[in-house]
């Protein structure tokens, strides 16, 4: 009897056809499947529709050609099996840190274990009851995370999660990302324009260019974890991710 397993089916399926906004199309014909446990990372140019794909997962945005399905089941909506973290923490003012985390739950004060938990992996433990004004733009992103980890969503979405904040608090941020992913064991697809931080997280780099944007190259990054950003095979692997975003702007 063979003792080879079965192929995994993947957890999200893209098969996008086009995706337009008025008479300019965005996204042409952008097929793509990410199987359970992999972070994928969107690179690519400002405006080749990397931002636009994710609206289109997350359910933000229903206007498109095509169908994407997750376990097999396609998507028409919001769903909580997909949690959202984006380029700016976007935490309501006038809610405490626990309620922006809790911001889903129906009854959010039943949710004060898990919130707690939550926000102690993310090194926030005890700031509950602060309000957003209160903290730094590296807290408030950690805050994020915790919300984006409430839902215990099967697909997390990360737009430029760390763009808007400095170099050290980044990397902080991105080993943060790792050791929740670690813990509760989430797939990823993440739109980023930093390339070490793509080769940094990733098993796999998707470089979507053009007008309309589609996938040019689909680049393995085939390292195990932990990663040393030192390390000079990683490093290496930064001439093929530019070589194929150089090849996207002389076409």
């Amino acid at each position: 009897m063979s003792t080879i397993s079965p192929p995994q089916p993947p957890l999200l399926s893209i098969a996008v056809q086009s995706k337009a906004f008025g008479p300019k199309e965005i996204l042409g014909n952008v097929s793509l499947d990410i199987f359970p446990g992999e972070i994928v990372t969107l690179l690519g140019a400002s405006g080749c529709g990397k931002s636009s794909l994710l609206r289109l997962i997350a359910g933000l945005d229903q206007s498109y050609d095509g169908k994407i399905s997750l376990s097999g089941k396609e998507l028409t909506g919001i769903t909580q099996q997909i949690g959202f973290i984006f380029q700016e923490p976007r935490l309501m003012p006038w809610l405490t840190v626990a309620e922006n985390v809790a911001f889903q739950a129906k009854s959010p004060r039943n949710e004060r274990a898990t919130v707690s938990a939550l926000l102690e992996e993310v090194g926030l433990f005890g700031t509950e009851e602060l309000l957003p004004k209160q903290l730094s733009g590296g807290m408030a992103q950690r805050v994020s995370i915790a919300r984006g980890m409430f839902s215990k969503p099967d697909l997390l979405l990360l737009d430029e999660p760390f763009s808007a904040v400095d170099a050290f608090t980044r990397m902080k941020l991105q080993d943060l990302l790792l050791n929740m992913l670690r813990l509760h064991r989430n797939t990823v697809l993440m739109v980023t324009h930093d390339i070490d931080e793509a080769i940094y997280l990733s098993d796999r780099i998707v470089v979507i260019g053009g007008q309309p944007g589609i996938i040019r190259e689909i680049i393995e990054v085939d390292f195990p974890r932990p990663r040393d950003r030192r390390d000079a095979t990683l490093t290496g692997l930064r001439a093929k991710v530019l070589d194929a975003l150089h090849g996207i702007n002389v076409i």
